[in-house]
């Protein structure tokens, strides 16, 4: 579904992403993991557009998106659940959710689609009325994630969904992203948890400074030593 090739991302003059390549399939749980500042962030951002690559191509479905504007990738089936949330916090919870489904026009899917985040996400509905920026974190995390799905993502982003979050509401936030896989949508996840990552995702990938290092199934690195040592405590 998504294929990276050999991309290449530059900040100014210093080299983000170095001949990056990985590909989703239709209907997996991809997971990135890696060190803060090994370019994981900056991968979803070239794929979400909001980066151009240097070099390179970002596919999706075989046609080139990379270097195309953001809200052009966003009506292609790609939405983007960002680093720390960005809900817009002097709106409500409810408009916030509107501006998720500002590209479509489809009364009858839009109604199914509020109800469906409702029903993955009962305390939205609770709060509807409420600005954004009085929520707690799980709640932000959980409108942005809400927010995302309101455009009908094919391909959904998520940029450290746990970050900040007290153990229980993460355990929460990880059982509803395979909640919204199993519906159909397929997933790329970065994510500092490794553990909690490589339990849902059925394929990894490692990056080390704009590299990646390793990859496989969730089950081969969770048994390497390698992956072990760096990123799972040693055990």
């Amino acid at each position: 579904m998504l294929s990276i090739e050999d991309v290449q991302v530059f900040y100014g003059n210093i080299r983000a992403l170095e001949g990056v390549s990985l590909h989703v399939k239709q209907g997996e749980i991809v997971t990135l993991i890696g060190a803060n500042g090994a370019g994981k962030s900056t991968l979803l951002k070239t794929v979400s557009g909001l980066l151009k690559p240097k070099k390179g191509r970002v596919l999706l479905e075989g046609k080139e998106i990379g270097g195309k504007a953001a809200q052009l990738i966003v009506k292609k089936g790609i939405s983007h659940v960002p680093e720390g949330r960005r809900v817009f916090a002097n709106m409500t919870v409810e408009e916030n959710l509107q501006l998720g489904a500002y590209l479509r026009k489809d009364k009858e899917g839009l109604k199914q689609d509020y109800e469906k985040v409702y029903s993955l996400f009962p305390r939205l509905l609770e709060r509807l009325k409420q600005q954004a920026g009085t929520l707690s974190g799980g709640e932000q995390q959980m409108l942005a994630m809400g927010r995302a799905l309101m455009a009908k993502p094919r391909l959904l982003l998520l940029d450290e969904p746990s970050m900040g979050l007290a153990p229980l509401l993460v355990k929460t936030i990880f059982r509803i992203i395979e909640e919204i896989n199993q519906a159909g949508t397929t997933i790329l996840l970065v994510e500092q948890n490794a553990h909690l990552a490589l339990s849902i995702a059925q394929r990894a990938y490692v990056m080390e400074t704009g590299r990646i290092v390793l990859s496989g199934t969730s089950d081969e690195l969770t048994s390497s030593d390698q992956v072990k040592m760096a990123y799972l405590g040693g055990h």
